[in-house]
């Protein structure tokens, strides 16, 4: 009963200590881990999100912090920056084809080498449990979540393709499986009974 209790407490400790085991920096490269988050974010977040204001919400730093990090990464030429096509003052980044290469000696794909040993129901009820996580926690603090088209609440169809409905446009099909800035998680019954059982 007591070690039930302490539960929560174990596995918020894995989830840390999995974090930093993946990210180990001892595996000779000269890549910071935020540059890796970094570089991992361009690389999975859709077209409109590839952004430093982004990126700075994703790794929960300031603006000015993240700008450094996305700096950094260009002056190594692993990305490139483009004009914003939603607005032309802002810019967008993009993974160049050495940080395409950069990125298969990625420190995290051992931990995504043990993960997809899981079968496949066991992946699936495990990352839709992590998401869930990860939204409780972005609502309970009050900041952005991030999450993908197929779970968020702007989600929606249009004719024979798919739509945003925050965006007040068409979806690409590559985009709804990339991370947005604007995901709203939908609202579902373990999120109501968390809130339920908060008031």
């Amino acid at each position: 009963m007591a070690d039930t209790l302490h539960t929560p407490d174990r596995i918020a400790q894995l989830l840390v200590h999995l974090g930093r085991a993946a990210r180990c920096e001892t595996s000779g490269s000269d890549l910071t881990a935020a540059q890796w988050t970094c570089l991992r974010f361009f690389a999975h977040a859709n077209r409109s999100t590839r952004t430093p204001s982004a990126f700075a919400s994703f790794q929960a730093t300031t603006r000015g912090t993240a700008s450094q990090i996305v700096k950094s990464l260009e002056r190594q030429g692993l990305v490139t920056r483009r004009p914003s096509a939603r607005d032309g003052r802002s810019v967008c980044f993009d993974l160049s084809p050495l940080g395409q290469a950069m990125l298969e000696r990625d420190p995290l794909g051992d931990l995504v080498g043990v993960i997809d040993i899981l079968d496949r129901a066991e992946r699936d009820r495990f990352l839709a449990t992590l998401s869930r996580l990860s939204s409780a926690l972005a609502v309970r603090r009050d900041g952005p979540a991030f999450g993908t088209c197929a779970d968020c609440g702007h989600f929606g169809t249009s004719g024979n393709g798919a739509y945003c409905a925050c965006m007040a446009a068409e979806l690409a099909e590559a985009d709804i499986v990339k991370l947005c800035a604007s995901y709203t998680p939908t609202p579902g019954p373990a999120s109501e009974g968390e809130r339920d059982g908060a008031a």
